[in-house]
């Protein structure tokens, strides 16, 4: 639930980024599997990601290329995600029910641990403040900007240990996932093309989910929504067909473990610990929360 709701607000890369090694490190001291809990980082991140539009990179296209309001996708995709992350708790309880229906006591050894109680205090207050900001309908890029220009302001931390920890490597790879789908849409997608896929019936919600999460399990989310663009802009009912490829393209990434990039973070800061996540493991959690849950958010869309 915790990595579900950051996601929602902080992008679910940077959630998984940070609250990998910290529940590593403590279902290590309690002498867990560790394997379900990072499970439930990873799929929780995807879902939750999925209700507004600074949730994750898709999103954030969508937003610009749509123009939905932010509490207007908040409004119509939010319940989807609640509804996901009860299924995605339920789901891997059942799967590890050894893990979690035992009547052996959490034991291990707390260390002592510093807080330094003014950085905790700045950090959430301005946290709540850019999420207000994006509610009150101030641009997500220039509230999230204003809000880390603030937290940068401090000479409890320097600077250059806050730029020491991003991911540049991850940043390029987005760079490239832009340079390769353009030079896709240019040669690739001609008048033609987006005329024969139009017949495929992309007004119906079902096919218009169906589209995005089949794409997101071959190129990924954020190129799919960006191949999907030319085919929209043909569309009457353009914000309904963005909702559904949102909510579709987010809901999808849970389907593999290389669904989406969230999954991979958590892969990779878990292998650095010695910990493995099979291909296997990950399937039979989260393809069948995949169905569930782009089914429902077809029913919701539809219907609600």
């Amino acid at each position: 639930m915790v990595a579900g709701v950051l996601s929602a607000f902080l992008v679910n890369d940077t959630v998984c980024l940070v609250l990998t090694p910290l529940v590593l490190d403590l279902v290590t001291r309690l002498r867990r599997h560790p394997v379900p809990y990072l499970l439930g980082i990873a799929m929780a991140s995807n879902i939750g990601s999925t209700a507004t539009i600074t949730g994750n990179p898709q999103n954030m296209i969508i937003g610009s290329l749509s123009h939905i309001p932010y509490d207007t996708l908040a409004a119509a995709l939010s319940p989807i995600a609640g509804i996901g992350l009860v299924l995605t708790t339920g789901m891997i309880a059942v799967v590890y029910r050894s893990e979690f229906c035992t009547p052996q006591r959490l034991s291990g050894e707390p260390e002592p641990a510093h807080a330094d109680r003014p950085i905790i205090v700045k950090s959430v207050t301005v946290s709540l403040a850019m999420i207000a900001a994006f509610f009150a309908g101030i641009p997500p890029a220039e509230a999230a900007i204003v809000a880390g220009a603030v937290l940068l302001l401090t000479r409890r931390v320097k600077s250059e240990t806050v730029y020491a920890e991003i991911d540049w490597t991850l940043l390029l790879m987005f760079a490239g996932l832009f340079i390769v789908v353009a030079g896709l849409e240019r040669s690739v997608l001609s008048p033609e093309v987006i005329r024969r896929v139009g017949h495929l019936h992309l007004e119906q919600v079902p096919v218009l989910s169906g589209v995005p999460a089949i794409l997101s399990n071959i190129v990924s989310n954020v190129p799919a929504v960006l191949v999907l663009k030319p085919f929209i802009a043909q569309l009457q009912s353009q914000q309904q067909a963005w909702l559904a490829v949102a909510m579709a393209s987010t809901l999808a990434g849970n389907f593999t473990l290389v669904g989406s990039v969230a999954n991979l973070i958590v892969v990779q800061r878990a292998r650095a610990q010695n910990v493995e996540i099979g291909f296997w493991e990950y399937f039979k959690v989260g393809a069948p929360l995949t169905v569930l849950t782009i089914g429902i958010g077809v029913l919701w869309l539809e219907f609600a």
